[in-house]
C-alpha cells in the first residue's frame, strides 16, 4: 500500500503551499523549492520512509534542507545523506523543527514516539500518520493534539489494481498519469481508493495554516479559489463565472458564518474530527460532482504538467467522462443538508473547545 501512501503525502506538501504568506499577506503560490518552503519532517528510516523522502526531493523538488529524517540508524541512509538530506536521531528535535510531520514507524513503537514528541510539536504542525494500524482517535489521544491526518483506504474487495506492477519505483510512478489518476481519493473506479475524508482533512489543515498566520477568511477563500477554480479552466472552458466557488459557509456553519466579520479568521480546526465526522465541506464535496471533477485536476496537476488532451477525470457516479460544471453554481450551503451535519462545527467556540483552540 506504501506507494498509494506516498503519492497521497506528496500531495498534501503541494496542498499546503497555498497558505504560505509572506510579511506582505500575499500568497506565496510556489513551487517547494521556493525559500519559504514547508519544513518537512519524517520520523522512521524504512522502506516507506526512505521512498517518501526520495520523492519528496526529486520529484516535488523540496531542497533537502527542507527535507529531514530522524530514524535509529541514520547511518544506513547514506543514499539521502549523499544527497543532502540531514539524517539523525532525534525525534523531539524533528517535531519541534518540523510543519508537516510524518509517522512512518511501526504500529508497536508509536506510543512511545508519541510520548517523545508530544511535548515538543507545536502548532501549526501537521501529524500525517502513514501507520494503518493505529487509528485517528488512538492518534490523537497518544499525542494530545488533533491536527492530524491520516489516509483510509477503501477496498470493496475485487482484484488488486495492476497500475503498479510495471512501474518500479515510486519516483518512477509518480511520473505515469494512469497511476497519479487511480491514486486520487475522489475516482470512484479503482480497486483500492483514499476514502473521500482525507480530503476533507487536507482541506482544513490548509485553513488552519491560514488561520494561524492571521490571514482573514475572506482572503483564505480566495486563495483557495484561485487554487482550485482557476481562472483558465479545462474544464469549464468559458468564463470563470462559471466555475464553483467556495463560500463561508462551504467550511462552517451558517449560524456561524453569519457571526463572523470580515477580517476575522477561521476557527482552528480539529482535524480528526472532520476526518471522523461529517462536516459542510464533506456534504458539499459528496453532493458536488462539479467540484469533485476540479478537485481531481487540482491533484493530478500537483504531480506534474500533463497534457491537455489527458486531462480526463473518472466520474465519481457511472461513466469515466469529464462532467463540465453547471454555470454560476455557487458552493453555497445546500439548504438540504441534514442539521447534524451542518452543525458539526456549529459550536465554534461557545459550545466545545475540539474543534476550535484559536490562539488568545
Amino acid at each position: 500500500m506504501w506507494p498509494r501512501e506516498i503519492m497521497a503525502s506528496k500531495a498534501l506538501t503541494q496542498f499546503l503551499r497555498f497558505s504560505r504568506v509572506s510579511s506582505s499577506g500575499k500568497a506565496l503560490l510556489t513551487s517547494l523549492a521556493d525559500s519559504h518552503s514547508l519544513k518537512v519532517g519524517i520520523i522512521g528510516g524504512g522502506r516507506l520512509g526512505k521512498q517518501l523522502a526520495r520523492a519528496l526531493v526529486t520529484v516535488g523538488q523540496a531542497p533537502c534542507s527542507s527535507v529531514r529524517i530522524s530514524t535509529r540508524r541514520p547511518e544506513s541512509l547514506s543514499h539521502l545523506q549523499k544527497l543532502g538530506l540531514n539524517c539523525f536521531y532525534d525525534n523531539a528535535q524533528l517535531a519541534a523543527w518540523a510543519d508537516v510531520l510524518f509517522l512512518c514507524c511501526l504500529p508497536s513503537h508509536t506510543p512511545s514516539i508519541c510520548s517523545v514528541v508530544r511535548p515538543a510539536i507545536r502548532k501549526p504542525c501537521i501529524v500525517y500518520s502513514l501507520i494503518t494500524a493505529v487509528p485517528l482517535p488512538r492518534l490523537k489521544q497518544l499525542l494530545c493534539y488533533n491536527a492530524i491526518v491520516r489516509p483510509q483506504y477503501q477496498c470493496p474487495g475485487k482484484e488488486p489494481t495492476k497500475e503498479w506492477g510495471t512501474k518500479g519505483a515510486v519516483t518512477e510512478a509518480l511520473q505515469d498519469l494512469a497511476v497519479v489518476q487511480a491514486t486520487c481519493p475522489l475516482n470512484s473506479q479503482v480497486k483500492i481508493k483514499v476514502n473521500g475524508k482525507w480530503l476533507v482533512g487536507i482541506f482544513y489543515a490548509a485553513l488552519n495554516s491560514s488561520m494561524w498566520q492571521s490571514l482573514p477568511h475572506q482572503e483564505a477563500l480566495a486563495l483557495l479559489n484561485d487554487l482550485c477554480f482557476p481562472e483558465h479552466c479545462h474544464i469549464c472552458a468559458e468564463q470563470k463565472a462559471s466555475c464553483p466557488q467556495f463560500t463561508c459557509e462551504s467550511f462552517v456553519s451558517k449560524s456561524f458564518a453569519s457571526s463572523m466579520t470580515p477580517e476575522e479568521t477561521f476557527p482552528w480546526f480539529d482535524l480528526t474530527a472532520a476526518q471522523l465526522r461529517e462536516s459542510p465541506f464533506s456534504q458539499l464535496l459528496e453532493k458536488s460532482e462539479s467540484v469533485q471533477n476540479h478537485l481531481a485536476l487540482l491533484y493530478q496537476a500537483s504531480f506534474g504538467d500533463w497534457p491537455v488532451k489527458q486531462h480526463v477525470l473518472t466520474s465519481t457516479k457511472t461513466s469515466p467522462t469529464l462532467a463540465i460544471t453547471e454555470p454560476g453554481m455557487m458552493l453555497v450551503q445546500d439548504s438540504s443538508l441534514s442539521t447534524a451535519a451542518s452543525n458539526v462545527f456549529s459550536g465554534i467556540p461557545e459550545e466545545t473547545t475540539d474543534y476550535v483552540s484559536k490562539s488568545s
